[in-house]
């Protein structure tokens, strides 16, 4: 069961409209047993961003199987904590999550932004603890994936182990082009750069890929992409200004994605 996010560096599934519901304060995250949830993994809409593909049927109810439980967040409630200890992965079905981690100032940096189809929970693989925080950005539903049971379903069922080593893999990849888009790009680069992963992360999704709801704050992106929330917030105005996108509160269009990547092009 995987995917994360491309270039940078991410019930009832809702109809592509990426206008999901607004959160309530934080509450204790309640856990939801299967019995009480009848729609798995075999009949879920995200499935083909978290299955391997070519499973057969009895292999498909063996991965159900794993699932053990779903858990509800309330917009703010934390998910994991940095330092508590790992036990299992989690596949977000609604809704989307920030991982944190504290910079050496002390400060808050955002380190991660996940949506549904998303697993995460891979920091605490080789520590057995988790070295970040996931925070909901909006009401949010996981699934419960034990790892102790993927490892043991990955060692019989060859495709869903390959899916999980593919997976590892663009882990790093994505942590290379963070460390690439904050090290080398101008700020008017990050955020185009941004934008436009987040419309191919929606696309793949079966959303539209040029407009959607940022889930996160502009100091929150602000947070990602290495800028203070004053140049966020300018670069937001003046691509507006220049007729690349359209900004309605945090709803955003994308009206000229093909300036957005001249942006990118134009290194130097």
């Amino acid at each position: 069961m995987p995917p994360n996010a491309k270039p940078l560096p991410e019930v009832t599934v809702p109809a592509p409209s990426p206008a999901a519901r607004a959160g309530s304060a934080a509450s204790p995250a309640p856990v939801i047993s299967l019995r009480d949830l009848k729609t798995h993994c075999s009949t879920c809409s995200m499935r083909e961003l978290c299955l391997p593909g070519g499973l057969n049927t009895d292999e498909l109810k063996q991965i159900d199987a794993l699932v053990g439980n779903r858990t509800k967040l309330k917009k703010n409630d934390s998910l994991y904590r940095a330092g508590e200890p790992f036990h299992a992965l989690y596949a977000i079905r609604l809704g989307s999550l920030k991982t944190t981690v504290l910079a050496e100032d002390g400060r808050e940096q955002v380190s991660g932004y996940h949506m549904l189809g998303d697993i995460i929970g891979l920091d605490g693989i080789g520590t057995d603890r988790h070295g970040c925080q996931a925070i909901a950005l909006e009401d949010t539903e996981v699934c419960v994936l034990p790892f102790e049971r993927i490892e043991e379903l990955a060692r019989c069922l060859p495709s869903l182990q390959h899916n999980l080593h593919q997976f590892l893999s663009r882990e790093i990849s994505r942590d290379h082009n963070i460390m690439l888009l904050l090290g080398s790009m101008r700020a008017e680069e990050r955020l185009a750069v941004f934008l436009l992963n987040l419309a191919e992360r929606y696309r793949r999704r079966g959303y539209s890929s040029t407009e959607y709801v940022l889930r996160m704050t502009r100091e929150e992106i602000g947070s990602y992409l290495g800028l203070k929330l004053e140049t966020v917030s300018r670069l937001f105005s003046r691509f507006q200004e220049t007729g690349l996108i359209q900004v309605q509160g945090r709803a955003v269009k994308l009206l000229d994605p093909g300036a957005l990547k001249q942006i990118i092009g134009q290194r130097g």
